[in-house]
């Protein structure tokens, strides 16, 4: 299993907010990149990467275009979906199969904005709590409707959830 550490300086965006390049062609570039390198875990995943965006170009009542935050999105559910597998690989014994499942959604996560500490989620939640000015457990729709939002690529929904239970279950 290749480490992240190991991919060329190239696959790592430094910022996507502040890249001028498109992520799609950013995505593009590396997986030249990795065909010339030969590195076959790094190729798949963009592979997976480019055939979920043309799925969604493609896709009925689509425009033909999608944006950065899209894509991010896109790249979620992708990293998301080699978790389960990993996962279910390992509780079925084949440790392989998992390994390679990770190697693809460790490849795939360098595209994605570096997610938030529970520390600093909680923090932000405590913020929105008090600006929608939530104090029970009843009113956690509410809160998860801003937070959600604000926190979306950042924080995984499962998270705030809890977090969100747990905060306006203390008041």
């Amino acid at each position: 299993m290749k480490n992240i550490d190991n991919l060329s300086s190239s696959a790592r965006p430094v910022n996507l907010k502040l890249t001028k390049m498109e992520l799609e062609k950013k995505i593009q570039a590396d997986m030249v990149a990795a065909m010339k390198a030969k590195e076959a875990v790094r190729l798949s995943s963009l592979r997976a990467i480019k055939a979920a965006i043309m799925l969604a170009k493609t896709a009925e009542g689509a425009t033909g275009e999608v944006s950065d935050q899209d894509i991010v999105k896109i790249i979620q559910k992708l990293v998301k979906q080699r978790k389960e597998s990993a996962q279910q690989y390992t509780d079925a014994g084949r440790p392989e199969l998992a390994a390679n499942e990770v190697a693809e959604m460790e490849a795939m996560e360098v595209y994605l904005p570096k997610q938030l500490s529970e520390a600093e989620v909680e923090t932000e939640l405590m913020k929105i709590i008090a600006e929608v000015g939530a104090t029970q457990p009843s009113e956690m729709g509410k809160v998860m409707g801003v937070a959600t939002k604000r926190l979306a690529g950042l924080a995984d929904g499962r998270v705030i959830s809890t977090l969100v239970k747990k905060l306006l279950s203390q008041n």
